[in-house]
């Protein structure tokens, strides 16, 4: 069992920067695949970023590519999403996931333990 507790949202202008971090329970955090997902109103949850176990894998969403970057602290048990040049359209509660079942998962059903989310608003 994994338990997520996002943090670090905020309220930021357009063109500002957000750290976002995720800590997570558990004596195997490290051989967990992480995995960053956001949701807008009316609409589905997104693909934003992933990352393996030792950060030797990452893949990111062509919308955020550039802008954000995801990191991970073993040692501390914790996720990072370092977002930059923010826009509006970023606008979104941001959850962090985690998987044991390897690396490269880019959809929501493939992630088994989620946080229960944190509240990014852009202002234009």
């Amino acid at each position: 069992q994994v338990q997520l507790v996002e943090s670090g949202g905020g309220l930021v202008q357009a063109g500002g920067s957000l750290r976002l971090s995720c800590a997570a329970s558990g004596r195997t955090f490290s051989s967990y695949t992480l995995g960053w997902f956001r949701q807008a109103p009316g609409k589905d949850r997104e693909f934003v970023a992933t990352i393996d176990w030792n950060g030797g894998s990452i893949y990111y969403a062509d919308s955020i590519k550039g802008r954000f970057a995801i990191s991970r602290d073993n040692g501390k048990n914790t996720v990072y999403l370092q977002m930059n040049s923010l826009k509006p359209e970023d606008t979104a509660v941001y959850y962090c996931a985690a998987d044991s079942r390897g690396p490269w998962r880019l959809k929501a059903h493939e992630y088994n333990y989620w946080g229960q989310g944190t509240q990014v608003t852009v202002s234009s």
